[in-house]
């Protein structure tokens, strides 16, 4: 399903033996502009909350609209050497651009400062335990991708932030007729977002991850209240939906939701969006449809006490501590974000495994699913913690709370280091490919859109 022109560009993605700083990404943008004067223009669309720019290159002079984005979360850098390598082949190519039809808008990081707190991992060594203690993800309502205005029902947001108002100027400046804001996962197989049906683009995109090895993610959805469209590729998270699916477990939503994503501010563009999930540690069973003797209720249920217990040693470790902490860290603000998060998802595994749906078997690939997100969030969110902790010990705040929970923190965080490494069976997947993925996936996805959607002017 590959044509030979894509596989051509697949096949233009070099070696990478680490991904990119912020000022690495800026500074290959800088130079492109620099350098091909008359073909890319640069220009500042905002400024983050600390000061840094957001830069973004305009390339080529197409009738249709692209905006291709970096980095609306920190810990998912892949994006950031895509980019470059899109515009610098967008640069040095003008068939390339001719054949494209677009004016691209390529950002180079949607959120510097949160990516400068996960730089410690970016040159490796790749292991779980690694990227967990140099991990960094903010609170819900201080990321990007998620703080889009919001009003449903008894929800509202309007908080949005200086980095999201950049975006979405940015979109309302160009009313693109494709939107891709870059993420990636961490374990498993490629999966995708779109806000609409594509068949001929999902073909494509089904395609892509074989080429290298990877498997299409067959487990578990990051929500259950996503819509999938078939094996890996799913409808855009609604806000809507989840408030909707939240509140029929009889949980209040409000205490779960935040603002809107960028798949919702496009749509009064009738823009096409798409977002490639691409993990960085991958292995067979993501892929493995075969059922397995274990009830998928039952399974729900002990990944659900699973995350309560996590959340309880979390939380303890939190609240011991809390009364002595004096820096309001962006590793504290997390923290106090995403730890009542945990018992949130377990209430809501708790609340749906009796579903009728539910008494069937497990198959391999969510096993390996429901496995990868407890290891995930535990190193995840309990490497904030100490962080967090540590952050005050290093300004001098070594209160005998703060040094006796650091310390028993650092001692289960490297259990659960060791349980999610051990027997583990996941490759580390070359970032070339990972690269070559998420770059495939940008020039399908720009045609499919050119192909479904009238040529339109700035507004």
């Amino acid at each position: 399903m590959l044509d030979p022109t894509l596989i051509s560009e697949l096949d233009s993605v070099p070696d990478f033996d680490r991904f990119a700083t912020v000022d690495e990404v800026h500074g290959s943008l800088i130079r492109l502009a620099d350098d091909h004067p008359g073909v890319a223009s640069l220009r500042r669309i905002g400024t983050s909350r600390l000061g840094d720019p957001l830069l973004c290159l305009t390339v080529g002079d197409g009738p249709r609209h692209a905006v291709v984005a970096a980095g609306p979360h920190p810990n998912e850098p892949i994006g950031g050497l895509t980019v470059a390598h899109l515009a610098g082949r967008l640069c040095a190519d003008a068939e390339l651009r001719r054949t494209t039809g677009y004016t691209w808008h390529i950002v180079g990081c949607l959120d510097p400062d949160g990516t400068r707190l996960n730089e410690g991992w970016f040159a490796g060594p790749f292991t779980k335990a690694h990227y967990g203690r140099h991990f960094y993800r903010p609170a819900v309502d201080e990321q990007v991708e998620w703080t889009f205005p919001f009003s449903y029902k008894r929800a509202y947001f309007d908080r949005v932030m200086p980095e999201t108002l950049a975006l979405m100027r940015l979109i309302d400046d160009t009313r693109p007729a494709f939107l891709t804001t870059l993420h990636n996962g961490e374990t498993g197989g490629v999966f995708y977002y779109l806000n609409r049906p594509e068949p001929e683009l999902q073909a494509v995109l089904k395609a892509l991850p074989g080429r290298y090895g990877v498997p299409l993610h067959a487990g578990e959805p990051e929500h259950p209240s996503v819509k999938q469209l078939e094996q890996a590729f799913y409808l855009a998270p609604s806000m809507e939906n989840a408030y909707d699916y939240i509140e029929a477990l009889g949980q209040d939503p409000t205490e779960h939701i935040s603002g809107a994503a960028s798949d919702s501010y496009i749509k009064k563009y009738g823009t096409l969006g798409l977002t490639a999930e691409v993990p960085y540690w991958t292995d067979a069973t993501a892929g493995d449809t075969t059922p397995t003797g274990r009830v998928y209720r039952d399974l729900v249920l002990a990944q659900a006490a699973d995350l309560r217990a996590t959340f309880s040693v979390l939380d303890e470790t939190l609240s011991a501590a809390a009364g002595d902490l004096v820096t309001g860290s962006p590793f504290i603000r997390a923290s106090r974000s995403f730890i009542p998060m945990l018992a949130g998802m377990a209430a809501t595994g708790e609340s749906r495994a009796a579903a009728p749906e539910n008494d069937r078997p497990a198959t391999v690939a969510e096993l390996s699913s429901c496995r990868d997100l407890l290891h995930s969030v535990r190193l995840r969110f309990g490497g904030m913690l100490l962080r967090a902790l540590e952050g005050e010990l290093a300004v001098g705040n070594g209160t005998p709370a703060i040094r006796t929970r650091a310390r028993a923190l650092s001692e289960t965080y490297a259990k659960w280091c060791a349980e999610a490494e051990s027997g583990a069976s996941e490759e580390t997947i070359p970032i070339r490919h990972l690269v070559a993925i998420q770059y495939g996936g940008i020039l399908a996805g720009a045609r499919q859109a050119a192909r479904s959607s009238p040529a339109a002017g700035r507004a």
